[in-house]
Parts: C-alpha cells; structure tokens; sequence
C-alpha cells in the first residue's frame, strides 16, 4: 500500500501545540511553525483504526495493558536492533520526559552531579535542576560538520562524582546516529566510575539510510546492568498525545527503585487509546514507517540542496536520524534572539532558536521536516525572500 505524505492537514483548532500556540510563543500567528518535535502526517491507518474500534466500546474504566502491549515491543526492538527485552524489565512512563525526572528523582539526591551533552533537548537540563541536582555539562564536540562526544571531558565529570548521565540515542537535535564504538566509549567510563546511563532512544526508529540504530543496552549485559532505556511509539508513528512510552531496565534493583517511584505518584495506568495505539503501531506501521522515512529524506535533500544554492550562508547539518533539521546559521553573524527575530517577523517561521539546546547551540536553528513538501517549499521560499529584503 502506498501512503500519501502530500496530503496537508489542517491541525489548527485541534489543541495542537505546534499550531495553536503560535501566538503565545511566537507573538503572532501568520507563521509556518517548524518547531515543535511531531509530525504534520497521519498516523498509521491500522492505528487509526484501532482506535476507533476501542471508542466502540462505549465503557471508557479502569484497563490493564494486556500481554500483547508487551509482546509487540518485545517483537519490534528484536526485528529491528536484534535486542531480546525481558518482557519483565518493561516498566509504564505517561512518556519519555517524565521518565527522566523519575529517574533524577528514584538514583539521584539533592546537591547530586548529572550529565548531559549539550547542544541537547531542553528538558533534559530541567530533569536535572527542577529537582536540585547540579548540571554538569559534557559539550559535544563540533567539526567538519559533524558532531562527536568528549570522552576526556566525560571521564572527567564522572571521576568527580557524577551519578548519572542522560544520552539522547539518536540525538536530539544534532542528528547523529551514534556507532556501536562510539557508545561503547562512553559507556565503558560510566561503568568504571558507577554512572548510571538514561538512554533516550525515542528517535530510534527514524534513523536515515545508511544509518543503524544501536541500543546502549545491547553492548554488554554488565552495561545494561547500568542502563534505562527509553522508547516510545510517539516519534516514530506521530502518537506524543498518547501519552504511552516504555521504559526498558534490565538490572531488577534499578526496576525497584524506579517502579516503586512510579507506582508511588499513581501514575501507571495510562490511557485505554494509547495502549492500542501502541499496539497496532509495533504491530502493523512498519510499512508506512518506510515510507515515511523515503519521504523525510526528499525534504531533507530538499532543504539542503535549496541552501547550497540559494542561500549558502546558512549550513544544514546532515542528519542520520530523525526529521529535525539543524541549521548553521552562524554565518549570518546574528545572537539568538536576532536570529529568532529575522526567522519569525522577516520570513514567517517560527522554529526553535539553539540556545535553547544549551552550550554550542548558540547560531543554529531547528526545523521540523515532518511535514508535506509543498509546506517546506514555501518556507524555504519565504526564506529566501526574507534575505532579498535585507
């Protein structure tokens, strides 16, 4: 079956955050708004329908996730990573951000050092001070156009007390799809100073081709002995208002821990809809998933072609992974909020200015691509004659 990406759908009016938001976080709302992480497609159809089929049943109460929730989680990361997951290390989050605040919460205590690896998603520096731990920052190194980690940086942190690490597997918003070599690195100085890994793998399942997604859990058993990992439909098959992610520890102790939190703040239940979502997603959308990423790639070629000709002052960052485009704009000499500025009030889009993401995010911009072409056509349009008016 071939799906159609093409095909605009108006998402205004729907309580969308990324379009009826424009006002509050934008100031007006006659942009293209390119920021928030989720698609402008359709599910899934076989999602869509299930749905539906469970709306049927008019008795909304109290619901268990039955063991096939399980088994298609189970099925997906072994066919596609090769990872066999004890369907007993499988724990409930309402998503991947609160997962890391439990997690700061549940192997963390005040005044305790955690790392990230900026530039990074945001609420990763929020998961760690919104609860009293310290930010140590591991800044990602940048050159020749890609992204690498700081391993003499890293080890550094965790000989000085570090407690934990939160690695975002692909990354968010840099692009990469980090090697099996790469991860073993970090990985092997976590274990040595005792730093447990928080793996945020929710973009796994868009890397690009050429690509492969490698789970920081399969490494070693001792390493996932040492890692939570989190993953969720919700990127991959656009369903982040079903609130429905997984978290996979494999070690029984760190699953006490963490479970007996969650268990603590009552809020393991999730929703009837997102249980099935996630259900006919693992279980059915791994065609439409294809699909999906041969389209991105079109938008991502597009995109890069059009700055190489039209505007080359801004350098898109090949991504392996994902449908965010990170954009060099430093050429353009402009801080943040000018760069915001000229993108939202001159050319009409409204994406998420770099140093959100924290150190060395300061001159880049994200953009969504999950988008239909003919959208993306007419930013990079409006774009270029934003320019032309300077």
């Amino acid at each position: 079956m071939r799906y159609n990406f093409d095909n605009p759908v108006s998402r205004q009016g729907t309580s969308s955050v990324k379009y009826d938001r424009r006002e509050e976080v934008f100031g007006k709302e006659d942009i293209i708004p390119m920021w928030v992480a989720d698609m402008d497609f359709c599910p899934p159809p076989s999602v869509t329908e299930a749905i539906r089929n469970r709306a049927g049943h008019e008795i909304l109460g109290y619901s268990v996730r039955r063991q096939e929730y399980y088994d298609s989680i189970i099925r997906w990361h072994r066919q596609r990573y090769n990872w066999d997951i004890n369907p007993g290390s499988i724990l409930f989050s309402p998503g991947v951000v609160p997962a890391l605040n439990i997690a700061t919460l549940a192997f963390t205590k005040p005044g305790d050092s955690i790392i990230v690896q900026p530039p990074v998603y945001f609420p990763f520096f929020t998961a760690v001070t919104d609860h009293g731990r310290r930010l140590a920052t591991n800044r990602l190194m940048f050159s020749d156009g890609r992204y690498r980690f700081n391993n003499e940086r890293l080890r550094e942190e965790c000989r000085n007390g570090a407690k934990m690490l939160f690695l975002s597997n692909p990354h968010n918003p840099v692009g990469r799809v980090w090697t099996r070599d790469e991860l073993l690195g970090i990985a092997e100085i976590c274990i040595e100073y005792g730093v447990i890994i928080i793996s945020d793998e929710i973009h796994c399942d868009l890397v690009l081709t050429g690509h492969r997604h490698t789970p920081v859990a399969t490494l070693s058993e001792e390493i996932a002995g040492s890692t939570i990992t989190c993953v969720a439909p919700s990127k991959t098959f656009n369903l982040a208002g079903m609130a429905t992610s997984s978290i996979i520890i494999d070690n029984s102790g760190l699953r006490t821990r963490f479970a007996s939190l969650i268990d603590s703040l009552h809020i393991t239940n999730g929703n009837i809809f997102g249980t099935e979502a996630s259900i006919a997603a693992y279980s059915e959308g791994e065609e439409w998933l294809e699909q999906l990423i041969q389209y991105l790639e079109g938008n991502i070629d597009y995109v890069t072609g059009f700055c190489s000709e039209n505007l080359p002052v801004i350098k898109p960052v090949r991504p392996e992974a994902t449908y965010l485009l990170w954009l060099d704009c430093r050429e353009m000499g402009m801080t943040g909020s000018e760069l915001n500025n000229f993108f939202v009030n001159r050319a009409g889009l409204g994406l998420n200015e770099g140093s959100t993401f924290g150190e060395g995010g300061e001159g880049f911009m994200r953009m969504n691509l999950a988008t239909p072409l003919s959208t993306v056509k007419k930013a990079m349009n409006q774009l270029l004659a934003a320019f032309r008016d300077t």
